[in-house]
């Protein structure tokens, strides 16, 4: 399948390469031309403009996988909506607000273009092994592109969710979930450090943890990976644990539909703490961040 991909950051990168290894024939646009000439060497078809990129797309029922930070996806799609016509595709597969999300499906479907919004989990390693894809839109759209979701996601982890906006409203959820689990490991491993008559090595109990425990979990695992890396200390790691909004947007919605979510406002205010108040807890946040998604592990000193 030939797809207009624009987004080349680490998971467009990582999903690039994936959808080559699986046949498909990826079109990649992005502003910086040298990783354009990465992934040209990787196979894809490189361009060096969105109008020269739709048009290697052909003339009808085209694809575009939009894969930019959610801030930027307004700004892709006035520049690429002159460019598509009826019968066109386009998916978001940011992290984007799920009300974005709907008012841009509506937007697009006045010219009759398709739109999927798609959350995508799983981190780098998951865009080029295998995601997780929480996919809201039309069925039909959905049915059409089914074989390339099931490429770029592991066995069973792809599924439409509901109409416009259900994709990212469920990402958005399941990052409010990752928040509070990764503040329940920072608090357990604060307390393990605190209790210095016992003189736990950490690494040693997050890998004992993540052997067959009711705790274990990929995120178990990443914060073992963390402690080796980084050492028990987590020496170099930012004690600031910075967040990118999604457990926010969560704690607001809740409260817009009367649930109460009292664990993930506590992480989201834990994270907000930190920024003032550099703790052993923003480290361990931190760290899980840094192994799952590539994020500085220290972005304050870059």
């Amino acid at each position: 399948m030939r797809i207009g991909f624009i987004g080349l950051g680490k998971m467009g990168g990582n999903m690039v390469e994936r959808m080559l290894e699986h046949g498909h024939r990826p079109v990649i646009f992005a502003r910086t031309k040298a990783t354009v000439r990465r992934y040209v060497k990787c196979g894809a078809t490189g361009t060096e403009s969105l109008s020269e990129m739709m048009k290697r797309l052909g003339t009808k029922n085209r694809l575009v996988w939009i894969m930019v930070p959610h801030a930027a996806v307004d700004g892709v799609l006035d520049e690429l909506l002159p460019l598509l016509k009826r019968g066109d595709t386009v998916i978001d597969g940011g992290n984007s607000p799920w009300t974005r999300s709907v008012k841009r499906s509506a937007r697009l479907k006045k010219r009759g273009i398709a739109f999927l919004d798609i959350g995508v989990s799983g981190g780098p390693g998951g865009a080029r092994n295998g995601a997780c894809l929480m996919i809201g839109g039309p069925a039909s759209t959905y049915r059409k592109f089914r074989r390339l979701f099931k490429d770029l996601s592991v066995k069973d982890g792809e599924a439409l969710l509901g109409p416009a906006g259900a994709g990212h409203f469920a990402k958005m959820v399941h990052n409010g979930i990752e928040y509070g689990m990764m503040q329940a490991f920072a608090e357990g491993f604060d307390v393990l450090r605190k209790k210095s008559a016992f003189r736990y090595d950490l690494h040693q109990v997050a890998r004992l943890f993540s052997r067959g425990s009711v705790v274990t979990s990929r995120l178990n695992s990443w914060l073992e990976d963390g402690f080796k890396v980084f050492g028990t200390g987590l020496k170099g790691v930012s004690g600031s644990a910075v967040g990118t909004g999604e457990g926010k947007w969560t704690v607001q919605t809740a409260k817009s539909l009367g649930v109460p979510t009292p664990v993930i406002s506590a992480s989201v205010a834990a994270r907000v703490k930190s920024m003032k108040d550099p703790s052993f807890q923003g480290k361990v946040v931190m760290v899980m961040r840094n192994r799952f998604g590539g994020h500085d592990p220290n972005p304050k000193k870059r």
